[in-house]
Parts: structure tokens; C-alpha cells; sequence
């Protein structure tokens, strides 16, 4: 049989970072078996339901490359599937009709949480007879259709990543499977589709692991055969910090766009999150990461999200752009920040200025901060134009003699300027540190930029010369 695997997220909000890895271990797995991958929307939680979530996510999808080849399939389009199926359960005897209300639950739970007992159905439903089952149902009393477990017994499966598991029957709550209103559960709704999909590899959060006997045991009743199970690890913020936060970086992968990480970036860094070459290669295209990637080679301890890891990756995408490539992608940027208009070409002018911020970028957000004095004047204290072992009467002499020295020069490159103004600074006495530091400021209105030799040859000789002399004045003033 053909490899079959899915990704189901529930539309309660965004996609996250940990919902985007589970997407891309299923991608990687069926690419890898030249098999297929389904995009199922499992929309029947209608209480957190969001009605732009489903677009949110296939956005998210198609931003990170993960092409699904089915779907997307809609939960809430299938009620009647499911009704059938739990109905077929119940006449079964592997499932029984619960007339509880919600306040008789609600009190249960709060009587099993004040004797620190696990939270459980206790089982009245289960033992009604059927006459009283019947009149309850003429009556017209709501119910929910629930599983029956088992009594005693031992449930056991295998997963990829954490081996063989059994669990007591008697520790397996009897779950809701149909719901009064009549949308199923996810325990049934996922179970159902992942058999008519004909789904070969579950491959999901490891926060159901401890739903899956329950799973097991619906298999079982069904009758069906159960597809192989691989539960992937948590993302965790930190060494014994536990799960991931949106204080640690659990944000939405549209969130992460805007702030401008690159899609193959992203899927770098997430890779190996939980998963393992054996090699101590880092870089991956995803060619290579669909040749190399199994489930065998999935960690079964969680795996720490590392901001500043991210932007390694990052920039070392933003570094492989062309220059014109680049440019395309931080415009908006510039845009947003008032430092250009939607009409800005992209010109020489452009692409020399993000020559020389390329090397430092790690996010696109960062452009208009690193590229702001190419576009608009520097505003800045005369103090900045002081070097720390200098005075504004040294810093003015420098000043003055950066500016006799670059009117003289007519090749406004880089390397012309830096051996002129070398040379200027040694012919009269001042260490180049002492030169640089007030030329750069004064270029740029910043304490960290490019070297000035570079700035010096973007904004070319006029704006150059314009620039340090309106620093000279600020510092004669």
C-alpha cells in the first residue's frame, strides 16, 4: 500500500510553530515514499471555532512550500459519516447513549477533583437497562453516544518514536464520541476519516499519545486495521523550561513572516526540531531534507527552540539572495516605515545600499533600520560624532580634513576613498579610528553601521559632502 499521511489542524486561530513542524514531518515523510499528502480542516470544535483560521493556515502552508496533494477536506461537511459510524458502535454494544446533563458532569468533576481523584465518566449511562434507554430516547432526553471500554484487559500499541506502550483498560475513560448536538469528537471524527482516507502513518503531537489506546481500542471495535502511529516530540522553550509559549516564541507562522523569516529558513530550523541527520550537516534545501529525512531518526525527547538559531538560518538565506532577490523582499519593509513609496524603483541606488547591509541582516524587519540614512537624512546629537578618546575640537579637525581631502577626489569607490583618506589621516597626525568614527556618524547618524568607505560610495560625492558639513556645523555651534 501507498504512503497516506495527513495534516489536521483544528481552525481555533493561526497556525503555530509546532502545528507548522507536524506539517512538515508529514510532507517530508510522504515526499520521501513518494506518497501523498492530505490537508484536513477537523472544524467540528464549533465553541473555538475561528472562521478565517482554515484560510490562515493553508496561507501558512503554502508560504513554508508544503503543497498538499488532496483537500482541503472540511470535518463539518461530514456530520452524517460520523452519525452513522457512532450508530453503528452503539448497535454494536462497543458504545451506549449518556442522558447525563452538563451540571451532573460538572459536579461529578468537581467531587473526583475535591478527593484528587483523575477526572472519569463514572459509568451511570453505561449501566442503565435498555428499557430504560428507550424510554429516555421516546421521551426525547438529549444524549451523547459514548465508547465502552473495557473493563479490565491491557491495550497495547507501537509508536515510531516511543516504542511499544500498554495501558490498563480500567485507567481509559469512557470518551464522548457524538456529541448532543451531533458533532462527533475528535477521538471519533479523526478515526473515522483516517480509515476512508486510507491514511498508512499517523504522525501528530505527542500530547495524544495518551489518547491513542483509546484509538486502539475503536480500531478494535470498528474492526478496521490501524495505521502505523508516530508521536513527535514537544518543542520545548528551554533545558527544563517545558513546553513552548507565545512567551518563548509559540506565535503564529504568519507572525514569524511579517517579522521577516524567510520560508526556507523556517523550514531549516524546524527540521531539526526533533529530528536528526546523524550527520553534522545543518544546512538543508528541502530536496535534501525529503532524501534524508525518516521517522526512525525522530528524537522521542523534546527538542528547544533557539531564537538566535533561527536567525543563523535565517540570515544565511538572506546572504544566498541576489541582491535583486533581496530587494523585492525588504521593499515592503521600507515601504511600511515611510522611507520610500510603493513607486521607488529598483535601481543601482538600491541594490548598492542593501550591498552593504546584506552581510548584517538576520530578519527583513531589520531593513528600514539598517538602511534608513540611505534614504533619509540622519537626525543626531552632535555627540555622536565624537569618538571616546576624542573631543569635538578633534572631531571637527577631522571632519574638515575628510571633507578637503574627498572634494579632491573624483573615482567616488570605495577603494580609491580608503587609501585617500588613509593617507590624509596619517599626513596629518590623526589615528584612523579618530578619522572614521565621525566620518561614519555623520554619514550615517548611527553608533553601529557599514564601514564609511562603502556609505561614502552609495550616497556618492554631493550627499557625502553635504552630510559633513552639516556635522561640522553641529559641532561649531
Amino acid at each position: 500500500m501507498s504512503v497516506r499521511v495527513r495534516f489536521a489542524p483544528s481552525p481555533t486561530g493561526e497556525l503555530h510553530i509546532g502545528g507548522l513542524r507536524t506539517a512538515l514531518f508529514c510532507y517530508l515523510f510522504a515526499r520521501k515514499n513518494r506518497g501523498v499528502f492530505i490537508l484536513r480542516i477537523e472544524d467540528t470544535d464549533r465553541k473555538r471555532y475561528d472562521p478565517h483560521s482554515a484560510d490562515h493556515i493553508q496561507f501558512a502552508l503554502r508560504w513554508a512550500g508544503l503543497n498538499w496533494d488532496e483537500g482541503p477536506i472540511f470535518q463539518s461537511q461530514r456530520l452524517e459519516i460520523y452519525k452513522k459510524h457512532a450508530f453503528e458502535l452503539m448497535d454494536a454494544g462497543h458504545a451506549y447513549p449518556c442522558f447525563c446533563s452538563p451540571e451532573r458532569l460538572e459536579e461529578m468533576r468537581k467531587e473526583q477533583e475535591a478527593k484528587k481523584l483523575p477526572p472519569r465518566y463514572d459509568r451511570r449511562c453505561r449501566n442503565l437497562t435498555e428499557e430504560e434507554r428507550e424510554r429516555l430516547i421516546m421521551e426525547g432526553a438529549p444524549f451523547t453516544i459514548r465508547m465502552k471500554v473495557p473493563e479490565s484487559g491491557i491495550t497495547k500499541f507501537k509508536d515510531i518514536v516511543y516504542g511499544e506502550i500498554s495501558v490498563r483498560n480500567e485507567e481509559i475513560d469512557d470518551q464522548v464520541l457524538l456529541k448532543s448536538d451531533g458533532y462527533p469528537t475528535y477521538h471519533l471524527a479523526h478515526l473515522v476519516d483516517d480509515h476512508l482516507m486510507e491514511i498508512t502513518h499517523v504522525i501528530r503531537g505527542e500530547e495524544w499519545l495518551p489518547s491513542t489506546p483509546k484509538h486502539v481500542l475503536l480500531y478494535q471495535a470498528f474492526g478496521w486495521e490501524m495505521p502505523e502511529f508516530c508521536h513527535l516530540p514537544s518543542i520545548l522553550a528551554g533545558r527544563g523550561q517545558g513546553k513552548l509559549s507565545k512567551r518563548h516564541g509559540a506565535v503564529s507562522v504568519i507572525s514569524y513572516m511579517e517579522e521577516g523569516y524567510l520560508p526556507e529558513a523556517m523550514i531549516n530550523f524546524l527540521a531539526l526540531l526533533g529530528w536528526s541527520p546523524g550527520t553534522d550537516q545543518e544546512i538543508f534545501s528541502m530536496e535534501e531534507l525529503i532524501e534524508q529525512f525518516s521517522l526512525e531518526k525522530v528524537s522521542h525527547t523534546g527538542a528547544v527552540f533557539n531564537r538566535e538559531k533561527l536567525d543563523f538560518f535565517n540570515g544565511y538565506y538572506i546572504r544566498k539572495k541576489s541582491l535583486e532577490e533581496l530587494a523585492i523582499l525588504v521593499k515592503p519593509y521600507l515601504v511600511k516605515a515611510g522611507l520610500i513609496n510603493e513607486d521607488y524603483p529598483l535601481e543601482p541606488y538600491f541594490f548598492m545600499a542593501l550591498r552593504t547591509v546584506q552581510e548584517r541582516m538576520k530578519k527583513l524587519s531589520e531593513a528600514p533600520e539598517l538602511l534608513s540614512f540611505y534614504f533619509k537624512e540622519p537626525d543626531y546629537p552632535a555627540e555622536l560624532l565624537i569618538p571616546k578618546k576624542g573631543t569635538p575640537e578633534s572631531a571637527a579637525f577631522a571632519l574638515e580634513v575628510a571633507i578637503d581631502c574627498l572634494t579632491e577626489v573624483e573615482d567616488f569607490a570605495a577603494p580609491v576613498l580608503e587609501r585617500e583618506l588613509r593617507q590624509a589621516a596619517q599626513e596629518k597626525g590623526i589615528p584612523p579610528g579618530n578619522l572614521l568614527w565621525p566620518l561614519r556618524a555623520a554619514l550615517t547618524g548611527k553608533e553601529a553601521s557599514p564601514g564609511a568607505f562603502e556609505v561614502l560610495e552609495v550616497l556618492g560625492k554631493d550627499e557625502s559632502l553635504l552630510r559633513l558639513e552639516k556635522a561640522l556645523f553641529k559641532l561649531k555651534k
